[in-house]
């Protein structure tokens, strides 16, 4: 009975120490984020390494040679990226113009039909330059954040340089390595594929998206393909936010034929990147309802920002896989998890 009345006081310890971890978190995100896009950016790296050191590379060189492949990568995408955002951006105005007469142009056409809309009105709770605007601002926010890119780029080194040695520590440290050790691997190598392959599929939709829109004209073809590669790391939504503003934009500069063209590569590409070939070299992802997945980009784009979005999954699986290891909060591990997930039975 001593047990069952102290119960609440610990659940209300427990929900009071993590309201102040956020609060301390949200006050110290200008220091957290670029901790954890680090940490993120190193485990993507970390398959890379490992398959260098099987063709008995040195560590060190292969880490120098990543490096310096981000490094060069990162500077010519950033100059191109950034000339397009420029232009784009002093011909926001031109056309957000152009967009409200193509949308007088519709409303026109639904008259025709009995449909009556009053234009005034839709466009005062309807901006559709807003979208294109949406688009530079989350580059311009996300660039805030590169403008660290020096500190992030020494703490991935020193990352990757202790990455061999991290998991010694850690049996070490910890009083009872055998069972804590067999999470924090499973966590380590789910997280390191889940990075692996979404930043590959990234990629590839990111290049098919730039090469479709270039083959069909569309201005500014680089920046949504930028656009495409980031987005596709936000779950469920990203891809459809990442398609509106180029959609937009191939309507006033192309026509109705070449907007609906857009439209349709972004979908088939998408399909094809998140039905077909992801799950292939994922299986079964890592696990997460969708709706906890939903769920979790808002919270941590509440928390963190933009960069909490990008890492919106791995983030909610590290908190996962923590409810998984202790026997007493492994019953909310469970509501995390899909409905494809079945509960472990004691061997």
């Amino acid at each position: 009975m001593q047990i069952n009345s102290q119960r609440p006081v610990k659940i209300l310890l427990v929900l009071a120490s993590i309201v102040v971890i956020l609060a301390g978190i949200k006050a110290a995100s200008a220091i957290v984020v670029p901790f954890l896009l680090s940490v993120f950016i190193a485990m993507a790296c970390s398959p890379i390494i490992t398959w260098a050191n099987q063709y008995k590379l040195p560590r060190a060189l292969a880490v120098v040679i990543v490096i310096l492949l981000i490094v060069v990568f990162g500077l010519v995408l950033a100059g191109l990226v950034g000339q397009s955002m420029n232009e784009f951006s002093q011909n926001v105005p031109k056309y957000r113009e152009q967009l409200v007469q193509e949308f007088g142009w519709i409303i026109g056409q639904l008259d025709r039909v009995n449909i009556s809309i009053n234009k005034d009105a839709l466009m005062s709770y309807l901006d559709p330059g807003a979208a294109m605007n949406m688009a530079t601002n989350l580059l311009s926010s996300l660039g805030g954040v590169l403008t660290n890119f020096l500190l992030i780029l020494l703490i991935v080194v020193f990352m990757l340089f202790e990455a061999e040695s991290f998991p010694k520590k850690i049996h070490i440290a910890l009083s009872d390595p055998d069972m804590k050790m067999q999470q924090i691997d499973k966590f380590l190598v789910s997280v390191k594929n889940y990075l692996a392959i979404k930043t590959l599929v990234s990629l590839g939709t990111g290049l098919i998206i730039g090469l479709w829109l270039y083959f069909l004209g569309v201005d500014h073809f680089l920046l949504w393909a930028v656009l495409a590669f980031l987005l596709n790391y936000v779950p469920n939504i990203g891809s459809i936010i990442a398609a509106v503003p180029a959609v937009l934009l191939a309507l006033v500069q192309l026509g109705p034929t070449t907007a609906g063209l857009t439209a349709v590569g972004f979908l088939a590409t998408n399909m094809v990147m998140g039905n077909a070939v992801e799950p292939k070299y994922m299986g079964r992802g890592l696990g997460l309802s969708t709706l906890v997945v939903f769920l979790s980009l808002i919270f941590w784009g509440w928390l963190l920002g933009t960069v909490g979005m990008l890492l919106s999954v791995p983030l909610t699986m590290i908190v996962k896989i923590a409810l998984e290891s202790n026997p007493d909060t492994h019953w909310f591990a469970l509501l995390l998890a899909s409905e494809e997930v079945t509960p472990k039975t004691d061997e």
